[in-house]
């Protein structure tokens, strides 16, 4: 049975994502050699997140010059929506306290963290 195909980016995904938002464009061949993968993986890849609507692509000359149409903050807020829906019964609060709660946070992030809560209020 086929897999479900994910709204949200895999690791992989994210990965050949990265490059895009650092180059802003790039063949395959550019990404492959960035992420040093296979050509025809990182071909389908991008076919798929293209099909996901993360990026597009311009034909230059025999070559596919692919761009992200989605940046990274709008990307962040499709996974973190994802991950409280699924994980954390729609509820951001939950999620925080989770985080608030992980004994591995460094001191100096939970105090930004707490200094944002209190910032909001």
């Amino acid at each position: 049975m086929a897999r479900r195909r994910s709204a949200t980016l895999t690791d992989g995904e994210a990965r050949l994502m990265r490059v895009l938002w650092d180059k802003e464009t790039a063949t395959v061949a550019d990404v492959a050699a960035q992420v040093k993968s296979n050509y025809s993986t990182v071909q389908t890849m991008l076919r798929i997140l293209e099909s996901k609507g993360y990026v597009t692509h311009e034909k230059s000359g025999r070559a596919f010059t692919y761009r992200a149409v989605v940046d990274q903050k709008q990307a962040r807020r499709r996974a973190l929506s994802h991950l409280v829906s699924g994980l954390f019964n729609n509820s951001l609060s939950l999620l925080v306290l989770n985080v608030l709660e992980d004994a591995r946070i460094d001191p100096r992030e939970l105090g930004r963290l707490k200094q944002l809560i209190k910032d909001s209020e």
